[in-house]
């Protein structure tokens, strides 16, 4: 099996335990991705995660979790694709893990951590992407992962990247 690793990190001048609700409720998800992409939630299935003292937990996706997300194949054009995503690990403030269990990839499997971390002395929180993926399809699959794929996957990090920035600068102000 030929997997891609991408990873992508950055820091967000937010609080960890709120940067990771924010990630850890699926109703985010839209508002991260690239306009291009027209992502919506088709079904959501939610397993709350373990309580956490003095937190509630409502909305968000623990282990078990179930996401069906539509979006577009290529930017602004029509044809769309489904994945399913389902959480397989959590940990609270630290990380959460999602593996595709329908969808375009033959496998797609993606961590998201948390970590705090001070810049410039400012608290502020830094976002880890991993993804771990194989479009299949052979030699085809690789050829297509070398020239549109794995650019494109980073292209969408990139912009999560500026889209949570402006997100959290919205809900904290």
């Amino acid at each position: 099996m030929a997997q891609t690793l991408i990873q992508a990190e950055h820091w967000v001048a937010a609080s960890l335990p709120g940067l990771f609700r924010f990630f850890a409720d699926p109703r985010n998800l839209p508002l991260v991705s690239p306009p291009g992409s027209g992502t919506r939630l088709v079904t959501v299935r939610l397993v709350p995660p373990p309580p956490l003292a003095n937190e509630s937990v409502e909305g968000l996706a623990g282990v078990g979790s179930e996401i069906v997300v539509s979006f577009r194949l290529f930017p602004y054009l029509p044809l769309r694709s489904q994945l399913t995503a389902r959480i397989i690990e959590f940990e609270w403030n630290r990380y959460f893990r999602d593996i595709q269990t329908k969808g375009p990839f033959k496998t797609f499997d993606h961590t998201h951590q948390f970590e705090a971390a001070e810049r410039d002395g400012r608290q502020g929180t830094i976002v880890r992407d991993n993804v771990r993926y194989d479009i299949g399809f052979g030699p085809l699959g690789r050829l297509l992962n070398a020239t549109v794929v794995r650019m494109r996957l980073a292209a969408m990090f990139r912009h999560r990247q500026r889209a949570t920035e402006h997100q959290m600068g919205t809900l904290a102000g």
